[in-house]
This record gives structure tokens, sequence and C-alpha cells, in this order.
């Protein structure tokens, strides 16, 4: 079938495996070329709030949208095509889609912002800022490899050590979130489309026992209150989250780069988030996600702080 998205991801596909040197730098000028005013490019893929003023106003948010569609319609060709899974040093599962993905984000950030930091999954830490894009080029790599859906394209943007911009994309089920610090967070379909977005909140339960608790895995949801209900297994218990669907979620594990766009997005969806330390960072083994009502008994009732 002669699809233009395909045939857009099928390009970018054989540029992460061997493109010119020309057409790379075509590309990151491409990147990095603006040739409409910023208020305009904000809204030419889709709405998104304006972000905070510690970050550059409405052109981080959106270059992040730019690059995280581009890494998105390469990951969706990887998808449609098929790939295998290898493990890690970790034992954690990557395929060439990851590798390929993150250099894509590499490149298209470095072209467009030459002095901020990069840090992904994959390729790890380039330069030194204050300013940091951290890149999950595939969350749900396990997902992706046995072509389950529900997979993401991680990207958030953080500045002196707080979260500034976060945006998920999950090609596959056409969908997107996003959040900036004071902008609120937003969920609409992928492509994004003006009239199709949503803003989120979390629920308002204030009671235990009217709560509906998600755990990652069997050792977390032991930990939960017993007389609580538990939500039904999901793919994607935190899009349930900030979608006031369930009330709270306990991850006790992964890294920055899995949590720190989901962190925004929460907090911005009117919720909190504690990790296992008893702060609020992505790097320190997950934590407690939920709504604000609920989040200090859940607190008390983990017994968090997890660990000093």
């Amino acid at each position: 079938m002669d699809d233009p998205a395909h045939r857009r991801g099928g390009e970018l596909a054989r540029r992460a495996v061997g493109l010119s040197e020309e057409a790379k730098a075509h590309e990151k000028t491409n990147a990095a070329t603006v040739s409409l005013p910023a208020h305009e490019r904000l809204f030419e893929r889709g709405p998104g709030p304006v972000a905070s003023s510690v970050v550059d106003s409405a052109d981080d948010l959106q270059l992040a949208f730019d690059t995280s569609d581009l890494a998105a319609d390469l990951a969706l060709a990887y998808f449609e095509s098929g790939v295998s899974a290898t493990l890690k040093a970790d034992g954690t599962p990557v395929t060439e889609a990851d590798r390929a993905v993150e250099r894509l984000f590499r490149e298209t950030l470095s072209a467009a912002r030459p002095e901020d930091e990069l840090l992904g999954e994959e390729l790890g830490q380039l330069g030194e800022s204050d300013r940091v894009w951290i890149i999950d080029p595939v969350d749900g790599t396990s997902f992706f490899s046995r072509r389950d859906p529900n997979w993401r394209v991680h990207i958030a943007l953080e500045v002196a050590g707080s979260t500034e911009i976060a945006v998920v994309t999950a090609p596959a089920l056409r969908r997107c979130w996003w959040a900036t610090r004071g902008g609120g967070s937003f969920e609409s379909s992928w492509p994004r489309k003006e009239a199709e977005s949503k803003r989120l909140e979390v629920s308002t339960t204030s009671m235990l026992a009217d709560a509906r608790l998600d755990a990652l895995d069997d050792e977390s949801k032991a930990r939960l209150p017993p007389s609580v209900a538990r939500a039904p297994a999901s793919p994607l218990p935190l899009v349930e989250l900030v979608r006031g669907e369930i009330d709270a979620f306990l991850v006790e594990c992964y890294h920055i780069w899995d949590h720190a766009p989901w962190i925004l997005l929460v907090e911005e969806a009117g919720g909190r988030f504690t990790d296992r330390t008893g702060g609020h960072a992505g790097d320190q083994g997950g934590g407690l996600y939920s709504n604000a009502n609920l989040h200090s008994q859940l607190l008390a009732a983990l017994h968090y702080p997890a660990r000093p």
C-alpha cells in the first residue's frame, strides 16, 4: 500500500543504517531551521501549553514535538517490518531500532541545541550542561519486539535539575501525551490534532477504601494496603493514572529515562510522585505515583522512604 507515512518511516529507517554525510547535514539543517514565528510553530503540528520561562519558551517544546515525531516515525517503521531483541549486559532487551532511534534523537537535538547535554538509555551521556535532554528511544522493548503496540518513545528536558518538558508518543497506538512545568498535561491523537487535544487530570478519590491501585510486579502489589481494590492489569498504568482511571501506581525500579517524562505528566495532571528516598527524582529507582488526595496515606502505608 502506498502510504505516505509508511514511505517516510522507510526513508528514515534507511537513513539510520547508512545515509551519506551530505544528506545527514541537510537533515540536520532542516531540523534546526525555523520558518514560522514561535507561536505559530507551536500549533503547526498540534496544540501545546507554553513552556516554563526557565526553558526557551515555545521553541524547546516545539523541538521536543518535532524530534519525537521523527523518532516515532522511525521506530514505527522498524516495528512494522519486525525486529528481534537481544539481551544487554544488565539482562534487559534491546533491538537495532532502539539504537537507530536514539542516534536520530542525538543527531537532531545536537544540531538544534549544540550546547545541551543528551542522556539516553542506549548511547549514554553526550556533553555536559544544566540543560539535559533525557531520551528513551523505545520504552517497552519487550512489547516492541513481539509486535505488541504498547511501547512508547520518551523525551524530557531537564533544566537545572527540574524536568520542564515531557513528550511521550505511542506511534503504534496513535496517541501522544505531553506536559510543561506549570502548563498542564495533555493527550491527543498522534500525529497531534488541535481539535482532539484533551487536558489530563488525575482522580479526586480521597479515601483508601474507594481507591483503585496498581503496581508493577507481584512483590510491589504485596506491599499495597491489602484491603484496597486492585486495578486490572494494564500495559499503560501511568496513562490510566493521568486520565483519572486509577488512583495510584507503585513501580520501584527502572531508570531516569523511564520516569522523567511521567513524573512531570503526573504532577501537571494534579498528581504526585515520591521516590524511594522520599524525594521526587527520576534517578532513584522509581517510587509511588498517585493522585494528590491519597498520596500521604499511601506513603504511610508503604513506610516511605523505603531507603535513605
